[in-house]
């Protein structure tokens, strides 16, 4: 029997193209975007409206996680809009279709 697999997610919110964007890490990304949708955590993404996943990355260990999340969060500006861009040149929500 193999050991249980944990995963950890690091992921990057804005309310729309070049807009605020937030920072995060999670070990239930599904559950957490939810929450930043439908606004149950007051805070940063509440007040700007933050919901649409424009960036994410998965790790398996929990430092590492934590790492690149404080990392990024240090970054410029333009860095963090380049590395969204590197996949999802357009901001698409990569969760929109996550709901019902």
């Amino acid at each position: 029997m193999q050991p249980l697999q944990h995963q950890y997610y690091v992921y990057i919110l804005t309310n729309k193209k070049h807009g605020t964007l937030y920072i995060g890490m999670t070990n239930n990304l599904k559950r957490r975007i939810y929450e930043h949708k439908n606004k149950l955590v007051e805070g940063f993404t509440q007040k700007y409206n933050l919901d649409k996943v424009v960036f994410m990355e998965s790790f398996l260990y929990v430092q590492d996680a934590i790492l690149r999340e404080k990392r990024m969060k240090k970054w410029k500006r333009q860095w963090k809009i380049n590395l969204i861009e590197e996949d999802n040149p357009e901001w698409m929500d990569l969760a929109i279709d996550w709901y019902d």
